[in-house]
């Protein structure tokens, strides 16, 4: 059982056989884009009713495919966990108890050692480098030198990400599965996504430790709700202004226990979504209307064999974007960054 156990509110394996279970009740099986039927029947021949087959789901309709990888290079260190552009053209990787500086090309700049590994990592338009440690956060200055610790929020503090803007720093805790907001010097300044029903915020659903925020170019954050397979849109005081996203099997949903696990914002305001389990990279509106696939499972063959159905807590992708709409990708498993650029229209 993991820490997160408690916090579970579906496993890989239960939300395809309750796919599966609603789709044969009602007899609409294909509404899923998915035969579970005839799945469910094949594993019956086997000895075992409750198998189920996701193989088709790893395939990807080449005409959503509308991205293709023009680069591609390793991370230096192994176990890497997470990853973020600066405005200087600079990628920085967290693996290990490293952060480790890259061109965009590739080639290794700078490294600097941590006290403990990297979970999350956030470059501040000044420069200012942004390390969640598991229970704190760290500030490291341009040249690597570390210039600030800030304390715990809390025993069950798991940090995941983070996202720093010009006066605010967005954590997001998936120990208590809230987003804080401080400010610069690590100042408390408040707690977004707790239940609260004078506010209409649900509360935030975690089961496993990934757990996103990003700040949107209109101003509002983006927070990844995985137990409820949804983007949450959040002023900066907590307000929720709105959320979409559907669980489901199907290309234009998030599968499994709990996605997406990460988000980029492109500077038009469109969302790219990351995902495990199935791992896969998709492009939404603004608004959350699909609009197509960046890299589809079939591209990450290793990744998808990590995570079980009944754990799911490895594995995965993370990424980002930059000024020219090239989308990062970060396997998590095979520790490598793809570069994808979209196709010239028409292409295929």
């Amino acid at each position: 059982m993991t820490e997160f156990s408690k916090n579970q509110l579906v496993t890989r394996r239960n939300f395809f056989q309750r796919a599966a279970g609603a789709a044969t009740i009602a007899g609409v099986g294909a509404a899923l884009g998915a035969p579970f039927g005839r799945a469910n029947e094949a594993a019956s021949d086997r000895g075992n009713p409750w198998a189920y087959d996701d193989s088709q789901f790893r395939r990807t309709d080449p005409k959503l495919i509308r991205y293709h990888e023009t680069r591609r290079f390793r991370s230096t260190r192994t176990s890497p966990r997470c990853l973020s552009l600066s405005n200087e053209g600079r990628l920085f990787i967290g693996a290990g108890k490293y952060i480790t500086e890259y061109s965009l090309e590739g080639a290794q700049i700078s490294e600097t050692a941590l006290s403990d590994e990297a979970r999350c990592l956030s470059i501040a338009e000044d420069g200012s480098i942004f390390v969640g440690l598991r229970d704190h956060l760290e500030v490291f200055d341009s040249s690597g030198q570390r210039r600030l610790s800030w304390e715990s929020p809390g025993k069950k503090a798991y940090l995941t990400s983070v996202a720093a803007s010009g006066a605010d720093v967005f954590v997001a805790d998936a120990g208590d599965r809230v987003v804080l907001r401080y400010d610069r010097s690590g100042k408390l300044k408040g707690r977004i996504g707790e239940k609260n029903q004078a506010m209409k915020t649900p509360g935030f659903i975690v089961p496993s430790p990934f757990f996103d925020v990003q700040i949107a170019p209109d101003g509002l954050l983006r927070v990844t709700n995985p137990g409820r397979h949804r983007v949450e849109a959040y002023t900066f005081d907590g307000d929720l202004e709105f959320a979409w996203g559907n669980p489901g099997a199907a290309i234009q949903n998030f599968c499994g226990c709990c996605n997406p696990i990460k988000l980029a914002l492109l500077a038009d305001g469109r969302v790219v979504t990351y995902e495990k389990g199935i791992p896969r990279v998709k492009v939404y509106s603004a608004t959350g209307v699909f609009e197509s696939v960046v890299a589809g499972a079939e591209s990450f063959l290793e990744n998808a064999k990590v995570c079980g159905p009944n754990d799911c807590t490895l594995g995965g992708l993370a990424g980002a974007v930059d000024s020219k709409g090239r989308i990062y990708i970060l396997d998590l498993v095979a520790a490598d960054v793809r570069v994808m650029e979209r196709k010239a229209e028409g292409g295929a």
